[in-house]
Formats: structure tokens, sequence, C-alpha cells
């Protein structure tokens, strides 16, 4: 079940079944004087609230399309505060245990952000083409009205994940916490990108063998997970008398690893993988499967819970002209109406337009700038929650210049998913276009999740034990440039790639070596106001009162820019083993040439400076 689980305290249910979401944690008490005698269901802070209503019967494949033809739409209201959320068809309301195609259950799934006393209002309509056509009036009928209240109380103590954290929002460069705060870092998983393929999830299969540059194998085999079932515990999700093991024991392993974002396609066909749709036929996207969609949600509650952020990829440059030939018109507005109204009621999601958007000069076809503004807007005005929407950019500079220029100050757009070719210019590249959207009154949160070249990308370990140049010029590159945080990319051409990868294990050092560099930044540094230096070292600073300087004896220059003269504490940080090495030293800085000596007999390893200005008598 999903980790949500609220007290069910029997609610006043005007005009309507309410179906309470089941959750991992105990419940918070709630003083029921605070709303009135009436006893109400109470739910928690951050976790979703299911309701069900019960209407005429439909099917996945009825004449009456259920997800064209009738819609329901719920307004929340909190005071003078309206939310409205679109809903969607459930058949029997159990769907991920019962594989149910038919039924009379429609839901809608809340995210409340603020405790207190909410009240509901819903509608169920039938028309033609009414679900497309979102808010506007059209010719329809009535099927049904219900009303009702509850209360929310603060999340409980024991509340996981993000579940206790709240929603995840841009600031800046960089991501927060809506309420509490803090700022967010992304350490993660870009591969497989069809993780979603998963043998367990019903109507999933390949639809094509695809061999094409090594990216998958020619058997046509999807997910397992074998490698990780044996990283499901007891009292974990799962469906239909144990199904799901192994993609939930990845999230377990993942989540233990310190990692806290996984990428993925929910639509491939035409394209790499060829193996996920929410569709019941990929060549039908006007019919969505229900059951289907009910598993994946089952998976993405608890990614949730274990603090893992759903990175959704809406698509890829071989298939982005697929839907209305790349505009947002019927099918791409049902779509991406259907993906909101079923899953963006979680609190750390990202909305992504499109793995490798745009034309190349190798791939001439693609959406346009209007095209993927439409896009972005659409997801922007219908998603009740406004979770950030980002771009994944090309490999190549000159790619991004083409077709990210004309997106700099676009106000739907909130970050860049980036794609770099050569790991050395990482740190170039991330700099360059958040002060261009700086500039442009629009900043970019920007986080490197796809490292070139794309038929390397990162390896396993047993291929590359130190990840060398990641850990440096990536990883560290990325961070001490401002940028909002990594996923890793496994290349085309490796045994466990892009695609094929069953097993998150072969890359446990890159994954350790990488919350070695968020555990510092989150540890020792500000680094939400902090800059990137104007030297050409990896640099990121508060000027004259700290610096973070990753320094190598292969790369490193003695260029750091400007720092300010003064009496500095300086500490050598070991970026593989995690930890300072030897103790403080006062250091004078008069100029960049005695930062160079004061680092010198250090050179021999890679070593993270961090200078923190000190006041002297």
């Amino acid at each position: 079940m999903p980790l949500t689980t609220t007290t069910k305290r029997l609610a006043a249910l005007l005009f309507g079944t309410i179906a309470l979401a089941s959750c991992a944690t105990p419940p918070v008490e709630f003083d029921a004087a605070a709303v009135e005698a009436e006893v109400l269901a109470v739910h928690q802070q951050w976790q979703p609230v299911t309701l069900d209503f019960a209407g005429p019967e439909a099917s996945e494949q009825g004449a009456l399309n259920p997800f064209t033809d009738m819609r329901l739409l719920v307004t929340f209201q909190q005071g003078e505060r309206q939310i409205s959320v679109r809903g969607f068809f459930a058949a029997d309301g159990n769907a991920a245990e019962t594989s149910a195609d038919t039924g009379n259950i429609w839901q809608v799934r809340f995210m409340p952000d603020a405790p207190g006393e909410w009240s509901y209002s819903a509608r169920l309509e039938q028309g033609t083409d009414i679900a497309i056509a979102a808010g506007k009036q059209v010719q329809s009928t009535l099927l049904g009205e219900w009303q009702g209240r509850f209360a929310v109380a603060l999340p409980d103590a024991d509340a996981e994940g993000f579940y206790a954290s709240g929603q995840l929002v841009q600031d800046g460069r960089h991501y927060r916490f809506a309420n509490s705060g803090p700022r967010w870092l992304k350490g993660g998983a870009n591969s497989p990108e069809n993780l979603l393929a998963f043998a367990d999830f019903d109507g999933t299969y390949r639809m094509s063998d695809n061999a094409r540059d090594g990216e998958a194998d020619a058997g046509g085999e999807i997910h397992t997970f074998a490698p990780h079932i044996r990283d499901w515990r007891e009292g974990d999700p799962s469906w239909q008398g144990g199904k799901g093991k192994g993609l939930i024991g990845a999230i377990n392993y993942l989540a233990d690893q310190g990692m806290n974002a996984a990428y993925f396609l929910t639509f491939n066909v035409g394209g790499d993988g060829k193996d996920v749709w929410p569709w019941v036929e990929p060549d039908d996207p006007t019919r969505f499967d229900v059951s289907k969609l009910a598993q994946w949600e089952r998976v993405f509650a608890h990614m949730q819970a274990r603090g893992v952020a759903l990175h959704i990829v809406l698509q890829e440059t071989e298939n982005e002209l697929l839907l209305d030939d790349g505009d947002t018109d019927r099918l791409r507005k049902l779509y991406l109406g259907e993906l909101i109204a079923r899953f963006a009621h979680h609190p750390a999601l990202f909305w992504n337009l499109g793995e490798e958007n745009g034309p190349v000069h190798w791939r001439p076809e693609g959406q346009d700038d209007a095209q993927r503004k439409a896009m972005a807007r659409f997801i922007a005005a219908r998603d009740p929650y406004r979770h950030p929407v980002l771009l994944h950019t090309h490999a190549e500079a000159p790619d991004k210049d083409h077709i990210l220029t004309p997106l700099l100050g676009e106000a739907s757009l909130d970050g860049l998913s980036f794609q770099v070719a050569e790991r050395e210019t990482v740190n170039a590249e991330v700099r360059k276009w958040h002060e261009l959207s700086r500039a442009a009154g629009q900043p970019w949160a920007i986080t490197m999740d796809e490292i070139g070249k794309w038929q390397v990308g990162a390896r396993a370990d047993k291929d590359d034990p130190m990840h060398d140049s990641l850990r440096r010029d990536v990883l560290w590159g990325t961070l001490l440039a401002g940028g909002a945080g990594v996923e890793w990319y496994f290349g085309a051409h490796q045994d466990g790639n892009d695609l094929t990868t069953e097993d998150w294990r072969s890359r446990t050092e890159l994954w350790r070596q990488t919350k070695v560099a968020m555990d510092f930044f989150e540890g020792n540094l500000e680094y939400w106001d902090m800059q990137p230096c104007a030297g050409e070292a990896l640099c990121l600073a508060d000027p004259g009162r700290i610096y973070a300087i990753y320094w190598s004896a292969e790369t490193s220059k003695p260029d750091a820019g400007a720092i300010e003269p003064g009496a500095y504490r300086m500490r050598l940080f070991d970026p593989i083993a995690g930890e300072f090495v030897g103790g403080p030293r006062r250091s004078a800085i008069a100029s960049e040439s005695d930062l160079s000596a004061v680092i010198a007999p250090f050179t021999g390893d890679d070593r993270v400076v961090l200078l923190q200005r000190v006041e002297t008598p």
C-alpha cells in the first residue's frame, strides 16, 4: 500500500464516500475542538488525501471514453484560499491489486500544504473532450456533486522522507523546502532512463528489439531488478501477492546510499527503449492503463517516503513530435493533464519537458521554441502545486546556445537538466547559464544530469574504481559553480548502461563520493549565498569571508580569483575519504601566489581547501 496512512476517524461524509489514504506513520492527535464538535478525518500535512467518488460504470476501452469525455474537478478550500485539482478514472478503486479496467470509482489526490480545516466540493461531468478543456466551460451533463471536510495536522515526528520535510520548490539557483526553508542539493541516478520498464507493472513490454549503439539488449527483455530483491524489507509496498520487490528494493538501496533523486521517462514510444508508456496500447494515447498507473503510484509513494525525488521526463528527442506534431494540443494536453492529475500530489517532483529536447545538426526535426514554451506554460498553469519545470539540454555548447537563448526570462521554466559532452567544461558551462539566466531576470537552477561522452558516461566501479574525472570536473565542478546537484548517467557502451542496468551496486563508490560532496556543502557552507570565484580554479566564495577551492595536482591552476588579503583559518578536506586531514592552520593570504605557496606541499592528492576569515588582534 502507499506509505500514507491516516487516522480513520469517521468523518461526516457529505454526499459522497471518502477513501482515506494510508501511511506508515501513526496519526497525530488532533484537537477536535479546533474543528468544532464534528469528528473529522485527520490527515497529515504533505501526505496525500485520496478521495473516492462513486459515479457511473465506465471502462478503459468503453464507448464513452472516461479519460477524455468525463471530468472530476475538485476544489479544496481553506479560508479564502482555493486550490482546484483534477481527478481521474480509477476503475474499481483498487486496480493496482485487481488489474481492473472497469468500475465506477473516480479519485482525486490532494497534497495539503497547511494544517487546519479544509473543505472540498466536487463535480463529475460528462462532455466531449471535457477533460482536455480543463477549466473551460463546455456543454456538459452533471453526473454527481459532493461536498465534505477534513482536518490536517502537522507531520508526525515519525513521518518519513518528503512527507516530513515538505514540498521542494525552486529558489534562485537552488531548491529548498517550501515551509521550513532548508536548501536541498540533488544527488541521484540518471540511469536507467527506462526505470518504469519493469516486468511487474501491468501491460509493460518492449515493443521491439533495440540494439542501436549498444543501448539495449536485442532480446527484448525488460527490467526485473532481481539483484535488489534482497533490499526489499518487510512492510515495504508490493502488489498482487509480492510483485514489485525488485524495484522497491532498488529504491531502498539508492536511498540507503544517501541519494535523493531518480530520473525516468514516462513515454519512450519511438525512442531508445520502446518499453514505457502510460496507455493501454502504445499507439493509442487516448486510453490510459489504470492498473499500471496505480502500480506506478505505489513506487512513487515509496520513493517519497524514502526521500527520493521524482524526476519525471515526459518525452525524449526521438519522439517529441509524436503527440500533436510537437504542439500542446489535444493529445499532449490529455497526456500531461492525466499525469498531473495522478501524480502532482507528491511533494518532491520535477517535470522535465524532454530529454535532449529540440532539433540539432544531426537531428533537424524537433520541437521549436514556441512549442517548448507552450508545453512549459501548460504544465505550470495546470499543476496546482507549481512543481519546478525543467528542460534537459543537448550536450554541445552551440546547441545549447541555439535552443536555450530564446528561453531566457521564460517564467514557466525553472531550471535546466544539464547534459555536457566534455567533462572539463562543466564548471564553465554551469557558470555561463547561471549568469545569463540571472541577467534575464529568471535565474535557473541547474543540475548536471547527463555527463558525456554519451558512449561512456559514468562507468561502473570495476572499470573506473576512483572516478577521478567525474569527482573533480563533474561533481565538484558543478557544485562549486553554484549548481543544484548531479545525477549519474551510465553510458550507452557499458555492460550495465542507460537502458539495461539492473543493479545500482555497480556504482557504489560513485554514490559514496557523491554523498561526501553533498555532506561537505551542507555541513560547511551557506552555498546558496555564495558565488563562483572570478578565476579559473574550481572555487565558490563569499568574498572576504569564506572560500571553498578544489585543488588537484594534475589540473588546478593557482588562479582562484581575487581572494581578499587577510588572515584565514585553512582546513584541507579529502573528497575521497570524506574527512578533514591534519589540523586547522592560520595562513596570511596577501595575494593569489601566497595561496599557491600555502597549498603546494599538499598537492599530491586531491584536496578541497576551506578558507575562513578570522579576526586578528
